[in-house]
């Protein structure tokens, strides 16, 4: 039998101190997780550089992502996507302090590769 049907914006972790993060789905290679923030950020000087690529979406909320060699950082509202190849430098800014910002972050081996899909190829059901 299949596991229940889960919600990923509810129920949401209590307000913490720090970062929520939950793993969903383990694989060999393979993570998805869960990331509940509430005015988090990566601190001060620190940049990401992890050997496994990571393909991160934001569910609810808005983030400040700044990535190595780009001149202003992104931000990152709900349904955004960005996909991060293997030691691409990047640091969260900032997150909304007013609301949680949730993302789904997926974890894959270093090799892994994503390009975005262009607007012809959208389901227009």
């Amino acid at each position: 039998m299949p596991p229940p049907t889960v919600n990923l914006l509810c129920p949401l972790p209590t307000t913490g101190e720090a970062e929520h993060v939950e793993a969903l789905l383990l694989a060999p290679g393979v993570r998805l997780e869960r990331i509940v923030s509430r005015g988090d950020a990566s601190p001060p000087g620190f940049w990401y550089d992890q050997d496994e690529a990571e393909w991160v979406l934001v569910l609810a909320g808005r983030a400040g992502l700044a990535i190595a060699g780009e001149a202003e950082e992104r931000l990152l509202v709900a349904g955004d996507a960005v996909f991060l190849p293997a030691h691409c430098r990047h640091r969260v800014s900032w997150t909304d302090p007013e609301r949680p910002t949730v993302w789904l972050a997926l974890f894959l081996p270093a090799g892994a590769s994503g390009n975005p899909l262009p607007p012809s190829s959208v389901f227009n059901g």
